[in-house]
């Protein structure tokens, strides 16, 4: 059964790899996982994609404030999140991304 699992996130690694380029490369990874279903490549896009919405909603609340101090821990907060979920991606995981990976999981259950 593990091989399995193997199989599936080896199938699926460069549409989940992909799915971690900021704006734009969730859509090419939803491209490629579009014939051949992978749930691992599924589960990847939809963090990807939740992080982009999350960079584009904080980015346009705090570009309110022309400030250094609020802005900073926004990009250190987005960085750690997506270092966290592109590892997970290369190493073959499905680890959703702290605090928010289980809430994409659920707000975008339709995409697979």
């Amino acid at each position: 059964m593990n091989n399995n699992n193997n199989n599936t996130s080896e199938s699926g690694k460069t549409a989940a790899i992909t799915s971690y380029i900021l704006g734009i490369g969730v859509f090419i990874a939803m491209s490629m996982n579009s014939e051949d279903k992978n749930a691992f490549a599924s589960f990847h896009i939809r963090q990807g994609l939740g992080l982009t919405l999350t960079f584009i909603s904080l980015g346009l609340i705090i570009s309110n404030f022309d400030s250094l101090l609020i802005s900073a821990p926004m990009w250190i907060f987005v960085l750690v999140l997506w270092s966290y979920g592109i590892t997970s991606a290369i190493k073959g995981e499905t680890k959703p991304v702290p605090l928010l990976g289980a809430y994409f999981q659920k707000w975008l259950s339709n995409i697979s």
